[in-house]
C-alpha cells in the first residue's frame, strides 16, 4: 500500500504543518500535529483556488480569526524556559525521512523540513518559486524548463544543482522505484526505455547548465510543473551506491538524510521523538529558531499543552475545545479547515464489497451525520465526493447526498441477494455478512464503533472491530489485506487530482475502473480550468455512484500555539510549513 495519501483519518493531520500526513484528531484529546507541506506527495496544479479556507474571525479574535491568548502569566514554566527550541507532538515516524521513499505520512511531516522543492503553491494553490526561480513551459504543454537559484546548497554546504534534480527525476524511474512518488506516471520522454533497461539514462530529461534543467513529455499533464518541481536529492550522497535497476541501498540512507530545507536531522530517537537544528545552508537564510522537536511518544495532547510539554497542538474545532483552550489563557487559537477530506477504505478484494449496491448500502445505512458532525458540535461537513469544498473543482451538482436511510439500506442488500438468515444476520451462498473493521485508538474511533455497530447489525451485519494504537501497526494489517474497513484520511489537496491519485496508483487494492481512468487522464490533458471543471464533475458523479471507498467528512480544526510564537500563520493549502522557518519565540 502507498503511504503517500494515507492518514489516519480519526486524526486529519494539520498537513503540513504540514501535512502531508500528519493528523488531527477528530476529538477532545486533540491530535499530534505534524508538518507535512504536500509537496512532494502531491500533484499541484497552476489552477485557480479559492481566496481562504480558514474560519471566520472569532468575536476575540483578529483579522485572520486568531483568538489572542489571555493571559502569558498562565505559561507553564517548561515552556517558559525554552528559549531556542520549538516542540511540536506527532504521531510515531517510522524514521523513512528521505522524500520518495517513506512508509508513512508522519515521515513525511519530518522530511518536509529537511527538504524544499523546487515548485510549491501560494494561498490560492498557483504555483509559486521554491527552489526553482522561474521556469518555462512549452507552447505544446509538454516541455518543462526550471531555472534554478543561484549558490544553492544541501546541509552539509555541497553545490545543489541541476544535475540533482536530473538524478532524482531519474531514479524515480528506475525498474526497482517502489516509492508513492507519481513522476514516473507522467510519461517523461524515455523514461520507459529506462525503466525497461534499455537506456543508461532518460532521454527526456536535458541539463543545460548548472542552474538550468528541462524535461520533456510525451504527452501533456495539467500537473507536471509542480509534480515534476518537487524535492530534490544530493546525487553526490543518494547516487554514490546508484547501480541502474536496484535502489535497495536507498533504504538504508532513510534514517540519516541529507537535505536542503530549513532544518536538518540532529536526532531520531523511535518512540520519543526527532531532533532537528536550522540549517545554516538553508537558501531562503537560516531559520529564526535553532531548534525544532516533534514530540512523538504517546500520550494525552491536551496534557502536553497544558503543561507546556508542546508549544503546539491541533484539536477539532468545537465549542468545548475552543472554551477549554480559551481558558488556558497562555495559547493563539487560529481556525483552519484543512483541504483534505476523511474517507472510509473497502477492502474490494473482497467479495462482498464488490458489489456497488453493497457499498450503496454501507453508506446509506451509516449515520455519518451523527458520527462527524453531531458529535463534533457541528466541527465537520459530510463528505461524498473527492475534493474539499475549497477546491475549485467541488460540485454537489448531481451528487447523491446518501442522507441516513436504513429502510433504503436494507433494500439494496436484499436486492444483492444477502438475506436475513438465523440470528439476523443476513447470508448469501451459505456465508455470513460480516464487516472487520479497522481503526485508530482515540475518542473519536469509540464514538464512530459505537455508532457503527447499532447501525449496521440493525441492518443484519456482523459488525467486528478492531482498533489499533499504533499506526504502523493498522497500515501492516492493511496490507496484509485482513479487514473489510479502514479508516483514513487524505493529506493536503491542491489540485483536483491529487484527491483522485489513490483509485489509480493502486492505493484502493482490487479497484480498476476503465471509466474512471479514462476520465482522469482527461481531467489531466488540458490546463483550461473551464475543461477540467466539466470533466472532474462528471468523474465526481461517477465515483459518487460507484463508490469505492465511503466518504465521510471534511474537518473544521483550530491550531492552538503557545503565545510567545510570532510569525506563525496558515495558508490553506500549505498549512504551518511555509511560515515555520521564521518562527520566533517571544519574551
Amino acid at each position: 500500500m502507498k503511504k503517500r495519501i494515507l492518514t489516519l483519518s480519526t486524526a486529519i493531520l494539520a498537513s503540513a504543518i504540514l501535512l502531508a500526513a500528519c493528523g488531527n484528531n477528530g476529538n477532545n484529546n486533540g491530535s499530534n500535529a505534524g508538518t507535512a507541506n504536500g509537496g512532494a506527495n502531491s500533484a499541484n496544479q497552476a489552477a485557480a483556488g479559492n481566496s481562504s479556507n480558514t474560519a471566520a474571525p472569532d468575536a476575540a479574535g483578529d483579522a485572520t480569526g486568531t483568538i489572542q491568548a489571555s493571559d502569558m502569566s498562565k505559561l507553564p514554566d517548561t515552556a517558559k524556559s525554552r528559549t531556542d527550541t520549538i516542540i511540536v507532538g506527532l504521531t510515531d515516524p517510522s524514521g523513512a525521512f528521505t522524500p520518495y521513499f517513506q512508509q508513512s505520512g508522519y515521515d513525511g511531516n519530518v522530511s518536509s523540513l529537511l527538504y524544499t522543492s523546487l515548485v510549491t503553491v501560494d494561498d490560492k494553490g498557483l504555483p509559486v518559486p521554491g527552489l526553482a526561480e522561474k521556469w518555462d513551459v512549452s507552447a505544446d504543454n509538454l516541455t518543462y524548463t526550471y531555472h534554478l537559484r543561484k549558490d544553492l546548497k544541501f546541509s552539509d554546504g555541497s553545490p545543489l544543482t541541476a544535475d540533482d534534480v536530473a538524478f532524482t527525476w531519474t531514479i524515480l524511474y528506475d525498474k526497482s522505484y517502489d516509492g508513492d512518488s507519481q513522476v514516473n506516471t507522467l510519461h517523461v520522454k524515455g523514461g520507459e526505455d529506462y525503466k525497461a533497461g534499455k537506456a543508461t539514462s532518460v532521454s527526456g530529461i536535458k541539463v543545460i547548465d548548472p542552474q538550468t534543467i528541462s524535461v520533456t513529455l510525451d504527452k501533456p499533464n495539467a500537473s507536471a510543473l509542480t509534480m515534476l518541481g518537487s524535492d530534490v536529492l544530493s546525487k553526490a550522497y543518494y547516487g554514490k551506491d546508484y547501480k541502474q535497476g536496484d535502489l535497495g541501498y536507498m533504504k538504508k540512507l532513510s534514517g540519516s538524510p541529507l537535505g536542503n530545507g530549513p532544518y536538518k536531522l540532529e536526532k531520531f530517537i523511535p518512540g520519543q521523538e526527532v531532533r532537528m537544528v536550522a540549517n545554516e545552508n538553508y537558501f531562503a537564510g537560516k531559520p529564526k529558531t535553532e531548534h525544532f522537536i516533534y514530540k512523538t511518544s504517546e500520550g494525552d495532547t491536551w496534557q502536553y499543552l497544558e503543561t507546556g510539554e508542546v508549544d503546539y497542538a491541533s484539536f477539532t474545532a468545537t465549542k468545548e475545545n475552543l472554551d477549554k483552550l480559551k481558558a488556558l489563557g497562555f495559547v493563539n487559537i487560529l481556525p483552519y479547515t484543512p483541504s483534505n477530506y476523511g474517507y472510509i477504505q473497502l477492502n474490494l478484494q473482497h467479495p462482498a464489497l464488490q458489489d456497488k449496491l453493497v457499498r450503496q448500502a454501507l453508506t446509506y445505512g451509516l449515520d455519518r451525520q451523527s458520527i462527524y458532525v453531531d458529535a463534533n458540535q457541528g466541527a465537520g461537513q459530510i463528505a461524498n465526493i473527492p475534493a474539499p469544498p475549497v477546491s475549485w473543482a467541488y460540485t454537489e451538482d448531481g451528487i447523491n447526498p446518501y442522507k441516513y436511510d436504513p429502510d433504503k439500506a436494507k433494500e439494496l442488500l436484499d436486492q444483492a441477494g444477502w438475506k436475513v438468515g438465523a440470528g439476523g444476520i443476513r447470508e448469501k451462498d451459505g456465508k455470513a455478512l460480516t464487516i472487520h473493521y479497522l481503526g485508530s485508538k482515540s475518542p473519536a474511533s469509540d464514538i464512530f464503533i459505537a455508532v457503527a455497530k447499532q447501525d449496521y447489525e440493525a441492518l443484519g451485519i456482523k459488525f467486528e472491530p478492531e482498533v489499533f494504537a499504533d499506526f504502523n501497526a493498522l497500515v501492516s494489517k492493511v496490507e496484509g489485506g485482513d479487514y473489510d474497513l479502514a479508516s483514513f484520511s487524505t493529506s493536503l489537496l491542491t489540485d483536483p487530482s491529487d484527491g483522485l491519485l489513490q483509485f489509480v496508483d493502486g492505493e484502493i487494492p482490487g479497484y480498476n475502473d476503465a471509466k474512471f481512468k479514462e476520465l482522469y487522464d482527461k481531467g489531466l490533458a488540458t490546463s483550461n480550468i473551464d475543461e477540467r471543471k466539466a470533466v472532474y464533475k462528471e468523474l465526481f458523479q461517477y465515483l459518487n455512484d460507484e463508490l469505492p471507498i465511503i466518504f465521510t467528512s471534511y474537518k473544521k480544526s483550530v491550531y492552538a500555539y503557545n503565545g510567545r510564537i510570532q510569525n506563525l500563520s496558515v495558508s490553506p493549502f500549505n498549512g504551518l510549513a511555509p511560515s515555520l522557518p521564521n518562527w520566533t519565540l517571544g519574551q
